[in-house]
């Protein structure tokens, strides 16, 4: 895959289907940033995505204990929720370099939050919700990054 995509969604249902079409692209691991204001559907994203990866139980938003982890057929998923962090400087105190594997996928709400601390990322997703009743996402490789 190569460049941008973009996708609209009108509804939860439409947001967790995309998730799961993520599934397929995200699914070998890396590190993606997922941007947006609180409530636009960041963790339904990431909910699609790990259905379509075979996670069956509860997916919840890591608000408060800021990480969910998941294994999923060799694949260490980790769900991270940057929004209650008062300084990027904290995430050295969440042990992010023990997350990060040959064999892992790093999803990161709330990156900017993060910023100067974080791992670079593979793939940047954008939710944007202005035009009511539809949001635009946009999946785009991170600078410097071929997309392929």
């Amino acid at each position: 895959m190569s460049g941008r995509i973009e996708f609209h969604s009108r509804s939860e249902t439409e947001t967790l289907d995309l998730g799961r079409e993520l599934a397929a692209r995200l699914g070998g691991g890396g590190v993606v940033y997922l941007s947006g204001d609180l409530g636009v559907g960041k963790t339904t994203l990431v909910r699609g995505l790990l259905r379509a990866l075979g996670f069956s139980g509860r997916v919840k938003s890591p608000s408060y204990g800021l990480i969910e982890s998941y294994r999923i057929d060799g694949l260490d998923i980790h769900h991270l929720d940057l929004y209650r962090l008062g300084h990027g400087e904290e995430i050295r105190y969440l042990g992010l370099e023990d997350l990060l594997g040959e064999h892992s996928l790093l999803l990161i709400e709330w990156p900017e939050r993060g910023e100067g601390w974080l791992p670079a990322a593979d793939w940047q997703i954008t939710i944007d919700d202005r035009n009511r009743g539809t949001r635009r996402i946009l999946l785009e490789p991170a600078p410097g990054r071929s997309g392929d």
